[in-house]
């Protein structure tokens, strides 16, 4: 997609209304930062207390929901019945747990790590198709809950160490992973059987590998048929993998962990698909060329549709749906994908998503140059397009068969994102919510009821429920505390033959005519947006603008959701087409507003900005004069396949891709100050990669600074949090000019 040409001009102001304000210009932030900066690490950024996870209940009666305290981190289970509203507790953990605490075996805490949840209690449930019970997990541990009433019951085994427990379709038994085979538990009798043997430290049954749940979005690796009376699961062997091992420093006498991890060009895991009955027997293997697709990407088994499978070749530059038959186990191809550059998976797991009968299916494609969703014969063949190119088509979140429509989220201006209806036959999408910011929606089965969750423009935020004409039926209560000020974005959109969205954030005592040092609040790399219509996304960036700065935020080539070509421009090289564009909107913003100083600038980012971060101060000393770099991936030969090679290819046929893309080919060139921040603990960005930057720089005679802190790539822990933070501003405040704050406390 070509993006319109825009010469700098701010069109879009964001504002508080009717809420809380930072102060009129020249006034002070309404709470200290110290302050506001532990409120921000223990509320999660005012989010803890908000409901979770809500749906309702097939008969429309009720709304169910997971919830924590506005500071408290452990979910638990609640029922809102609709007619009167009231809320009651269906399950907590103290309930079940007594006076025990919640634990993790490494396995959970790992899978936690992949879906980057850092909640505890019960962070999820399943309610059986009949509404009469909900099945909860709580620490390796599950439970089935009846709703009208009654006592939780365990799943047998009592370990703690059931992983991923999932009802069947027909609710009557429930399957899960312990000790790395399949079980399956009949909740009549609560008897249990293992329906897979074998399993070693080397052998799977039924466990995504890790490729799968850090870069693909799928978490599982067992699904039920319609009928419920078979599984299929996948077999994982780990044998060739790469083993690379973790070590607390601190605790020198604790063994390192042994963690499976794949790197660029080297081998994966061996996965296959199994089909085997609920009460055990001979499994039936699938067969498919898997010498030739090896990543199994997406797996569906719904009502009368068949088992379909979604395979990706090893340079993710083809991928094929396949229809397979469970009992034969051949398989058969339903359409081929191809990109020159490189195919994204799209988020929904269920994408192939079939229609009920089997009579046609849903697919997503970037095939026309943007995201689109199509609507193809049961023989895959299109039937017809359902959202045009420029719509930026995000999520699939409703199918009403019978009256021939969809319910997606998208929208031709990708920095919000609204509900809207399409219609089987064609025509142009019907816009569903009205409201500037951002929206998504959960249905009903009868389709008659959506709990839609907003976070608007002007920084209103909640969630409710609304009938078929958009009413509001009712409001899912929050306990989240409230933010005493909201932040004051101004979205632009600059540029002179290429157009790129930005954000400002200022001082809440911004006084007109002074210049402000700057801090670039930054990701830069591919399937992050960092340029949304929601204040509330950006309340750690108005805390740093509190201490005496202009923060900007950039989405450069790259960035998703400005169509294909835009994203695809950085193949090849990670860093120099994002380090341009940032690069270029940052003047074309400091020509624009003299009250940015242009001649102090910091950049800050974690992961991929980490990276990005690092890259920037060493190779653009003459714009970045700082920067603090949070758990870079400083040598891409370092990271995982599944994510490297989709950009950069195998380090093979394409050696200088990886090399321009390191940060450690430029290390020698640093001429700023540059704060390391690593997690020693780290399994996706390895704590190595930044000691391989830190000893880059060391033997370039470089000066630098290094700060390893517990925990792992989310450092959920509040003090570490809080700490970090303040550390980062006052790098920024020695090097830029400012008063130091928290220094020598």
């Amino acid at each position: 997609m070509q993006l319109r040409t825009v010469a700098a001009a701010v069109v879009l102001s964001l504002a508080a209304s009717a809420l809380p304000a930072g102060g009129p210009p020249g006034a002070s932030p309404t709470i200290p930062l110290r302050k506001l900066s532990r409120d921000l690490a223990e509320t999660r950024d005012f989010s803890l207390g908000r409901p979770v996870a809500a749906q309702v209940t097939a008969d429309g009666s009720a709304v169910l929901f997971l919830r924590g305290g506005p500071r408290d981190t452990v979910m638990r289970l609640y029922q809102m019945t609709l007619a009167n509203g009231r809320v009651e507790e269906l399950l907590s953990p103290g309930a079940v747990l007594g006076d025990e605490q919640e634990s993790l075996t490494a396995e959970e805490r790992a899978r936690r790590e992949r879906m980057r949840m850092t909640l505890r209690g019960f962070t999820s449930f399943q309610l059986s198709e009949d509404d009469s019970q909900v099945l909860a997990s709580l620490g390796g541990r599950a439970f089935i809950v009846p709703r009208a009433g009654g006592k939780a019951r365990e799943l047998p085994g009592g370990r703690g160490d059931w992983l991923d427990p999932c009802l069947s379709p027909d609710g009557k038994y429930a399957a899960a992973i312990r000790d790395n085979e399949l079980h399956v538990v009949d909740l009549a009798s609560m008897k249990e059987q293992r329906l897979t043997a074998g399993a070693t430290e080397t052998l799977t049954h039924g466990v995504a590998e890790f490729v799968a749940q850090e870069e693909m979005d799928r978490h599982t690796g067992f699904w039920w048929s319609p009928d419920s009376n078979w599984l299929v699961y996948q077999e994982t062997d780990l044998s060739q993998v790469e083993t690379l091992y973790i070590m607390d420093p601190g605790h020198a006498e604790s063994e390192p962990v042994k963690c499976r991890y794949p790197r660029p060009g080297k081998p994966n895991a061996a996965v296959r698909l199994g089909v085997i009955h609920r009460t055990g027997g001979e499994t039936r293997w699938l067969s498919w060329k898997r010498d030739q697709y090896p990543y199994l990407a997406r797996v569906i088994w719904k009502d009368s549709a068949p088992l379909t499978l979604l395979v990706q070749a090893r340079d993710q530059r083809e991928e094929k749906i396949l229809v397979a038959d469970p009992r034969s186990g051949a398989t058969r191809e339903l359409l081929t994908e191809t990109d020159e550059a490189w195919l994204n998976l799209h988020r929904d797991p269920l994408m192939p998503r079939w229609l009920p009968d089997g009579s046609a299916f849903l697919w997503a494609t970037e095939r026309r140059g943007d995201w689109q969703l199509e609507l193809r014969d049961a023989k895959g063949g299109l039937v017809r397009e359902l959202t045009p190119v420029g719509f930026h088509f995000s999520d699939l979140l409703d199918v009403d068969a019978e009256a021939r429509t969809a319910v997606v989220s998208g929208g031709p201006d990708s920095r919000e994102n609204h509900l809207y209806r399409v219609s089987f036959a064609g025509g142009r999408p019907e816009r569903l919510t009205g409201e500037a910011g951002m929206h998504s929606a959960t249905y009903s089965k009868n389709h008659r009821l959506r709990v839609h969750t907003y976070k608007l423009a002007n920084g209103r935020a909640g969630t409710d429920v609304r009938d078929g004409e958009g009413r509001i039926v009712a409001e899912v209560p929050s306990v989240a505390e409230a933010p005493a000020s909201i932040p004051r974005l101004e979205m632009a959109r600059v540029g002179d033959g290429r157009t790129f969205d930005a954000v400002l954030i200022r001082p809440s005592g911004f006084q007109a005519g002074r210049k402000y040092p700057v801090l670039v609040s930054v990701y830069g790399g591919p399937s992050v947006k960092m340029v949304i219509a929601n204040p509330l996304a950006y309340l750690r960036e108005q805390w740093m603008a509190d201490h005496g700065y202009i923060v900007v935020s950039i989405d450069g080539r790259g960035t998703p959701g400005y169509g294909r070509e835009w994203e695809r421009a950085i193949r090849g090289g990670l860093v120099d087409v994002a380090l341009e564009d940032q690069v270029a909107a940052l003047l074309a913003l400091g020509a624009r507003h003299p009250e940015m100083d242009l001649t102090r600038v910091g950049i800050t980012g974690w992961s991929f900005g980490g990276t990005f971060t690092a890259m920037a101060v060493i190779r653009r000393p003459d714009i970045f004069h700082c920067g603090v770099a949070g758990a870079p991936a400083t040598d891409w030969l370092d990271y995982d396949t599944h994510y490297t090679e989709r950009y950069l290819g195998l380090p093979a046929a394409n050696p200088d891709a990886y090399r321009k893309s390191s940060v450690l080919t430029y290390a020698a060139q640093l001429r700023r100050p540059l704060l390391l921040i690593h997690g020693v603990a780290d399994d996706n960005v390895y704590f190595m990669h930044t000691l391989k930057l830190a000893e880059a720089l060391f033997r370039a005679g470089r000066p630098y600074d290094l700060l390893p802190v517990p925990g792992t790539h989310l450092m959920p822990d509040v003090d570490d949090a809080v700490r970090t933070w303040e550390r980062t501003m006052d790098y920024f405040n020695a090097h830029l000019g400012l008063p130091l704050r928290y220094s020598g406390d």
